[in-house]
């Protein structure tokens, strides 16, 4: 009968560093999607902003014909600009933004 050591040294190695990436390859999944998920949260509700937008200013077209004005909704707006006629010249959704002065410890110069 043969009873030599089992030698599980090596296996137990590679086996170890196969969890090790599969933790780490695991939690880099975890981390991406819920980056998506904010992501797609966000497009989301600027699309709605947009829509609610586009349906004020059409309202607004049809009950007062011509109009020059602007319509903000949290961090956007939409610039509406008609001639006499109520022809649009200009149907814009910007962006409202605002410059950061914060400056957070760097360096000033």
């Amino acid at each position: 009968m043969n009873t030599g050591r089992l030698r599980l040294g090596m296996l137990s190695i590679l086996l170890t560093v196969i969890v090790i990436c599969m933790a780490v390859l695991s939690l880099l999944s975890f981390a991406t999607s819920s980056a998506d998920m904010r992501l797609a949260n966000r497009y989301a509700r600027t699309v709605e902003i947009r829509y609610q937008l586009e349906k004020e200013g059409r309202k607004l077209l049809e009950e007062q014909g011509a109009v020059n004005t602007e319509i903000s909704i949290e961090d956007y707006k939409l610039v509406i600009e008609t001639d006499e006629s109520g022809n649009i010249k200009t149907w814009c959704i910007e962006k409202i933004w605002q410059q950061d002065d914060r400056i957070d410890g760097l360096w000033e110069g």
